[in-house]
């Protein structure tokens, strides 16, 4: 029986496959990743770190479909969000799963995701795609710990410092800061955190909304009760003049592997 975890280059997947080496051994564990392109450089030190430190043996395996997400949505003819996540779609699970199919009988394999106790309705989400494959998700099970624990636990006892996302404030360790499913407190977050960054995806948002020739965007706010899309230029415009004028509380979701729209 192969064990194979979805090895994200995040805190999470990388407490899965070491639990997952400590009970079948590194030679039946596959650490299996998508290169969204956007990563933060420092995810895949960490990632790395974590490898040569515990998983020496396992089978690591690097898929690449080429694309950034915002070029995946303009091939498709959208902006990435959080109702359409296509990036999550193509350049993750649909990547994920067709290596799995050519690769490995799902009677012969068991999938690991690292989603937590704290995230059951994205483990529903995820469940069917998944089938016939058997899924676990360890760290939703006992013993619980919360990924502040995590992190202390990787920066203080194992001495590997968690990618720098998390230091920095962001909920997940996802394309840089920049997920497409985040909402107005994370997108705020990157524009403090990393202005550039920040910048290179308002100019590859703006370069769809010129090609689709449609007001979308990767953000939505709220006006007189209805819905609209913040673009993220007008987002960045109007923090520059004043900078609390944010829903703070609104995180969005990280929803990759899963097509479900995300609680807020």
């Amino acid at each position: 029986m192969k064990h194979i975890v979805q090895y994200s280059t995040g805190l999470a997947s990388a407490e899965v496959a070491r639990r997952l080496v400590d009970q079948h051994g590194a030679a039946d564990v596959i650490c299996l990743s998508a290169d969204t392109r956007v990563e933060d450089a420092d995810n895949w030190r960490f990632a790395r770190e974590v490898y040569d430190r515990f998983l020496t043996g396992c089978e690591w395996v690097i898929l690449a479909d080429g694309r950034t997400p915002m070029q995946v949505g303009r091939d498709r003819k959208v902006v990435p969000n959080n109702r359409m996540a296509v990036c999550s779609q193509i350049l993750k699970r649909e990547l994920l799963r067709r290596y799995l199919d050519e690769h490995h009988d799902p009677a012969d394999v068991v999938i690991y995701l690292g989603y937590d106790w704290t995230e059951e309705h994205r483990i529903k989400a995820a469940l069917p795609l998944w089938e016939p494959y058997t899924v676990n998700t360890p760290l939703a099970k006992p013993p619980l710990v919360m990924k502040e624990q995590l992190r202390e636990i990787y920066s203080v006892q194992y001495g590997i410092e968690p990618p720098r996302l998390y230091a920095a404030g962001f909920q997940h360790a996802n394309c840089g800061g920049g997920c497409v499913r985040g909402g107005q407190a994370q997108w705020e977050l990157l524009l403090r955190w990393n202005r550039d960054r920040y910048l290179e995806w308002e100019a590859e948002e703006e370069e769809t909304r010129a090609l689709l020739g449609k007001n979308v965007a990767i953000l939505r706010e709220q006006e007189w009760g209805r819905t609209r899309p913040l673009p993220l230029r007008k987002f960045r415009e109007r923090l520059d003049r004043q900078p609390s004028l944010f829903d703070s509380e609104d995180w969005g979701a990280c929803g990759c592997m899963t097509d479900a729209e995300p609680t807020q």
